[in-house]
């Protein structure tokens, strides 16, 4: 599972494609870069345990840049490409990076990286050459140009540190501690899970979201590591994922259930006009995957869809094949790392069945960077930890999601979860993305409240809304439906799934 041994093995491999124009780079490359650019790194003083921020686009270079520091003993944060200068700034000096490397297509951001904003930056490096009137930062591959290719003397295995979204306030980094194994040995990230779908030396590997999120760089890294081939997606758009999937013979793939609703909602032509028979196995994680769409994505695809439950806290994880989840849909699996409790606001144990917060007894050791309150506040006295999810256990120990404990809806003394809402209005023709919340209400404190994200505009309006209203009744109790619908042009949802329902929520509440 080294990198090296990988190159020196089959060099002429592409490691990296880039979806939309075809370009790759060999293992031979990403073996050679990747170690100039640690050489480079370790002359400018960052040895092991120093931290470096990438701030890129999915451009052909991240994983290579991601490579570096991981075969360096080094920490790697990566920063939303979307964020403005202050947002992405509080991320490079809150993780105490000393390097940074950037494009020119975000050089508007990163020119807010100066000695005023970011004093801790001794290293700033472009992918590509450096705008004109960009001051202070160096082309990485001249910089690089003149290393040597070999890994540098002290090599071992670093870790990435990333942020946590910020949907309930700053963002957060989630750091585990180094013990710096050699590389290929020690804690693999994805490697396992890729392994439980199959992937295996000479697969391929689809990646439709951002590299700058937990599992896109994870698995794609560990993709790597078993040998295969990734395929990278600039931006996700439905129709050219299945394109990808006939030009490049994708093997494996992974997918948010957004995703899987906007490929189910293309027109038929466009859905059954490519080539899918490549695909062995799919995975979903990140938000929770309505039953109805689920249902609909093994009628086309086949039971080939798997689905993992975890967080990048890492306090544990579920995994579930899709035989298993037409045995239990909804579910999202059974243990894979840690063993999940369920329980009620006071930390008593709920019975079988019934609906608490989710804690795991286990899990990957962490600590949120600076900040050992919020740490502390994870666990119980028993040691447990949790990420405020809710959920339940079935009789053979099968978690089913509920919702976000912060979003639950109490409304006359009742406790509603947003989701069940949710999961049925997504399936309606007419709907593209939907979220349900609790907004104020006089007399019952909370009432439930949708936010629709139409197909087509033209549909929006007071027809479409009583349509909606009406479908839902038909399908959960009355209780749990919204009792009105606001269209919206866009949901604010990040690229991974999670809908930033906080933002849509406040305004209702200010």
């Amino acid at each position: 599972m080294h990198l090296s041994l990988r190159a020196e093995q089959a060099p002429d491999r592409r490691a990296v494609v880039i979806g939309s124009g075809g370009a790759s780079i060999t293992y031979h490359q990403l073996d050679q870069r990747s170690n100039r650019l640690a050489q480079l790194l370790r002359s400018r003083g960052l040895g092991r345990g120093a931290v470096l921020a990438i701030f890129l686009e999915n451009h052909p270079r991240f994983l290579e840049v991601a490579w570096s520091a991981q075969r360096s003993g080094m920490y790697f944060t990566t920063i939303n490409s979307h964020l403005t200068v202050d947002e992405a700034a509080y991320i490079v000096n809150d993780c105490g990076a000393t390097a940074v490397v950037s494009s020119p297509r975000l050089a508007g951001v990163a020119r807010g990286f100066d000695s005023a904003r970011c004093p801790g930056l001794e290293v700033r490096l472009m992918v590509d050459s450096v705008p004109k009137d960009l001051g202070g930062w160096e082309c990485y591959p001249d910089a690089a140009a003149g290393q040597p290719g070999t890994p540098v003397p002290d090599e071992c295995e670093g870790d990435f540190m990333l942020y946590s979204s910020g949907t309930t306030g700053r963002p957060k980094g989630i750091q585990r501690p180094l013990a710096f194994p050699p590389v290929g040995e020690g804690m693999l990230g994805a490697v396992p899970f890729l392994q439980a779908i199959g992937f295996a030396e000479g697969d391929t590997y689809l990646c439709p979201a951002p590299l700058y999120h937990a599992a896109p760089v994870g698995w794609s890294m560990g993709a790597h590591r078993l040998g295969g081939t990734v395929v990278v997606m600039e931006r996700f758009d439905p129709e050219l994922a299945l394109a990808l999937i006939e030009r490049e013979r994708v093997t494996h793939a992974q997918f948010v259930p957004t995703m899987f609703v906007r490929m189910l909602k293309l027109r038929p032509e466009a859905r059954g006009g490519y080539d899918l028979s490549s695909l062995r196995s799919v995975v979903h994680a990140a938000a929770p995957c309505p039953v109805e769409v689920k249902r609909q994505m093994i009628d086309w695809w086949g039971p080939i869809i798997s689905e993992y439950y975890s967080s990048t806290e890492g306090v544990g994880a579920t995994f579930i094949t899709a035989e298993e989840w037409l045995e239990h849909p909804g579910s999202v699996g059974r243990s894979m790392i840690g063993e999940p409790h369920i329980l009620d606001d006071d930390g008593n144990e709920l019975p079988i069945g019934e609906v608490g917060t989710i804690w795991f007894d286990g899990g990957l050791s962490f600590e949120y960077h600076n900040d050992p309150e919020k740490t502390a506040a994870l666990y119980n006295e028993r040691g447990w930890r949790t990420v405020g999810d809710m959920g339940r256990l079935d009789d053979d120990g099968y978690l089913y999601l509920t919702d976000r404990k912060a979003f639950m809806i109490i409304s006359g003394g009742v406790n509603i979860y947003p989701q069940e809402a949710e999961d049925v209005l997504v399936t309606h023709p007419k709907v593209l993305d939907v979220a349900v919340f609790g907004v104020p209400d006089a007399e019952m404190g909370e009432q439930v409240k949708a936010a629709v994200q139409p197909v087509d505009w033209v549909d929006a309006g007071p027809e479409l809304e009583a349509e909606l209203l009406e479908f839902c009744r038909q399908r959960l109790a009355s209780y749990k439906c919204p009792r009105s619908v606001d269209f919206h042009r866009e949901l604010p949802r990040l690229d991974t799934g999670k809908l930033y329902k906080r933002v849509l929520r406040d305004a209702y509440w200010r």
